[in-house]
């Protein structure tokens, strides 16, 4: 049985993690890389993930084999315990991670470690990129980028013509409720105008995937006479009423070269531009 994890569950969730990296990692990378995998899934993140409702367990005959966290469209913390492993428990989570995201998402995201990636291979995820980071203890961590396409029902989104309005964004951004987003798009242009708020006057110019994912710079004067610039990755969610949600992933390119997250949402009635 797979079930959402509560703040009670932490423990469980926590020891999972800790065993599993302890006695699986140490056979692939080196005994840094290790122990920063240790630090990073630290109590304090994955309460923050508990409290945020993406963490869930797999109980199987009373006790806790597994855990995954699934984060939008990206599947993160998929362990199993040692002792419990190859009696199909990863496949099991990784069933019900897919399902979840392809209700709203149409490519299914995964920073594989070297323990997984023959896993994630044969359940036909593609490597988009290899990474590699210097740890602070001095030792090389690699992982790659993979992905894989699940359903379909967001591959041709056009953008043209639709209107979009802040739902939220973090304290550093300048968007707002009242800002108003105007899309257009021809073939795999997309641009955009904004304005309302704290911006007097904006503009956006990139790239529309064909699953809908956006990548693209921005610029807007502010009610303060300052030209703001920056860059955002935005992905599409289908909502249940049928409108889309864009999830924002932005950093400013002048200022403090801060970076922030936002997410954007077609309005339920006509705004007319």
């Amino acid at each position: 049985m797979i079930q959402l994890a509560e703040i009670s569950d932490l423990e469980n969730v926590f020891q999972i993690t800790q065993d599993t990296i302890s006695h699986i990692y140490s056979h692939y990378y080196a005994q840094g890389v290790v122990k920063f995998f240790l630090e990073h899934h630290s109590r304090q993140n994955i309460l923050s993930d508990i409290k945020n409702r993406i963490v869930w367990l797999l109980e199987e005959n009373g006790r806790m084999v597994g855990t995954v966290t699934i984060k939008e469209n990206a599947v993160n913390r998929l362990f199993v315990l040692p002792e419990d492993q190859s009696h199909g428990y990863g496949s099991q989570l990784m069933d019900f991670a897919e399902e979840k995201i392809a209700e709203g998402f149409s490519r299914v995201h995964v920073d594989s470690s070297l323990a997984a990636k023959e896993m994630y291979l044969k359940r036909g995820y593609k490597e988009k990129k290899t990474c590699r980071i210097l740890t602070d203890h001095g030792d090389v961590l690699i992982y790659d980028e993979m992905e894989k396409r699940v359903g379909g029902q967001l591959d041709k989104i056009n953008y043209d013509g639709k209107v979009f309005i802040p739902q939220s964004n973090t304290e550093n951004g300048e968007v707002d409720e009242e800002t108003i987003f105007h899309y257009f798009q021809e073939d795999n242009l997309f641009w955009a105008e904004y304005s309302g708020g704290d911006v007097l006057k904006g503009h956006m110019i990139g790239t529309a995937e064909d699953n809908g994912e956006l990548d693209f710079h921005y610029q807007h004067m502010n009610k303060n006479k300052q030209v703001r610039i920056g860059k955002c990755h935005s992905i599409p969610k289908i909502l249940k009423n049928g409108r889309i949600e864009m999830r924002e992933k932005w950093q400013w390119l002048n200022g403090d070269l801060s970076s922030g997250e936002s997410v954007v949402v077609e309005p339920l009635g006509k705004t007319h531009c």
